[in-house]
């Protein structure tokens, strides 16, 4: 075959997967209703504090009564806040830059052979997650503004944006990352990153240790929270953890989805009560007892089909047993 004819037939079905795409997105929002008279109206809307499905203060509700008698204390309601609604419209907005999210599209198949999702999100620059705002990263461990620590452990950063919300309180801020191309985010951004296999054996330890979606991705969860307990300093160390409920826990080998080695069975039909099981089968078994705990939503930024995605978090703050 001709150069001339394979560089037809690629155009060819370049085309023809642009229009596919295009058709896709024109029946998405058709039935979505995506146009700015309706994003203003949502927006007003949140300001008005008024309920919008999903998307408002669903996320955040508890009945507090239904948790544990030893949790029932720690529990911090959360709310829908300034920093949260910005990061929302600015996913609302990416999802509506067409051409941007056709160039992701169309990368993300030709890399999906070979590249994991969440290198395929760093190789592009989207995806970025939101676990909690500032100010609701402060009301959990109780600090203020201008509170100062030594140092920040984030395990599994991705590309750092979660770790920026916490690093402007601690002298150095570590990472560790999996994915290349994420490390390259979290290099761009001065964070001193460290192995995932040896982050452990540093020699020094840390004033908070954050564990943020990560337990569910983990093969060995137990594992892991023992090794975050010996790494924390002794007395005022915390930890910060975040744990999707339900709980389904996957852990991804050469491209393959499989059961962690160590598999937590996490019971519990409602939100409270399976932080309620999490606390008492998983954290008191590590010597881990609860000072905090909250819920919240976990974002992700969207694509051309979806303004962004939503899953429920409990947020933890940890300490030791003495």
């Amino acid at each position: 075959m001709s150069l001339r004819m394979r560089t037809a037939l690629f155009a060819a079905w370049v085309a023809l997967y642009v229009a596919t795409l295009l058709l896709a997105r024109r029946m998405w929002t058709a039935s979505r209703l995506r146009g700015p008279a309706v994003r203003t109206l949502f927006w007003n809307m949140v300001a008005e504090g008024e309920s919008h499905g999903r998307g408002s203060q669903e996320w955040y509700q508890c009945c507090p009564e239904m948790l544990g008698e030893a949790l029932r204390p720690a529990y911090l309601q959360s709310h829908l806040d300034a920093e949260t609604q910005a990061f929302l419209k600015r996913s609302m907005e990416k999802s509506g830059w067409l051409f941007t999210q056709l160039y992701h599209s169309f990368f993300s198949t030709l890399l999906s052979p070979l590249l994991s999702r969440t290198s395929i999100n760093g190789f592009l620059g989207r995806g970025s997650m939101f676990v909690f705002s500032a100010e609701q990263f402060r009301r959990l461990l109780q600090i203020g503004p201008d509170w100062k620590a030594e140092r920040l452990l984030d395990l599994g950063a991705g590309d750092g944006g979660v770790t920026e919300v916490m690093g402007s309180h601690f002298k150095e801020v570590y990472a560790t990352e999996v994915s290349t191309p994420m490390k390259w985010h979290l290099q761009k951004r001065k964070y001193r990153l460290l192995d995932i296999d040896s982050w452990q054996r540093t020699g020094f330890q840390f004033d908070i240790i954050s564990c943020l979606n990560l337990l569910d991705r983990c093969d060995q969860p137990l594992q892991l929270l023992r090794d975050i307990k010996s790494a924390l300093v002794p007395g005022s160390g915390r930890l910060v953890l975040a744990a999707v409920l339900p709980f389904h826990p996957w852990v991804e080998t050469n491209g393959r989805w499989e059961r962690p080695k160590e598999h937590l069975q996490i019971s519990g039909k409602t939100w409270e009560e399976q932080v309620t099981n999490l606390t008492n089968e998983v954290f008191l078994r590590v010597g881990f007892e609860v000072e905090a705990v909250t819920r919240l939503p976990y974002l992700c930024e969207g694509d051309m089909y979806k303004d962004y995605y939503v899953l429920d978090d409990a947020v933890f703050v940890l300490k030791a047993q003495q």
